[in-house]
C-alpha cells in the first residue's frame, strides 16, 4: 500500500467548499448572535427612556390609553395608533384634549373645516 498517495483535484476542491461552508455558516452564526446581543443592549439602554431629556418614563392611562409620561421634562409620547385612540375619544368628548389633538392634525386638514 503505497503511503504518499495525493488526494485527487477533485477531492481537494470538495473539501475546500466544504470548509468554507462551515465557516461560512459559523460566521453567520456569529453575526446573528451579535445583532441579537446588540439589539438587546439598545433595548435596555433606550426603552422607557425619554427621547428628549433621557430620563426614565412611566405609563399614565390618558382616556382609555397608556400613554408614556416623562415627569422630568414633562413630555407625553404616544406609540402608534394611540394619536387616533385619543382623537376618536376627542370627537366625542369636546374640549380640550380636541384642542390638543389639533395641534398634531396635518394642515390641509384643518384647512377643510
Amino acid at each position: 500500500m503505497p503511503e504518499n498517495v495525493k488526494p485527487s483535484q477533485a477531492e481537494e476542491e470538495y473539501f475546500a467548499k466544504e470548509d468554507a461552508e462551515r465557516k461560512r455558516a459559523l460566521a453567520l452564526k456569529v453575526q446573528q448572535e451579535m445583532a441579537e446581543a446588540e439589539r438587546k443592549r439598545l433595548r435596555e439602554v433606550h426603552f422607557m427612556h425619554c427621547p428628549k431629556c433621557g430620563q426614565t418614563m412611566q405609563e399614565v392611562r390618558l382616556l382609555g390609553v397608556d400613554v408614556d409620561v416623562c415627569f422630568a421634562c414633562k413630555g407625553i409620547f404616544l406609540d402608534s395608533g394611540e394619536l387616533e385612540t385619543l382623537r376618536a375619544h376627542g370627537k366625542t368628548k369636546q374640549g380640550i384634549v380636541t384642542a390638543i389633538l389639533n395641534w398634531f392634525r396635518p394642515e390641509t386638514e384643518t384647512k377643510g373645516r
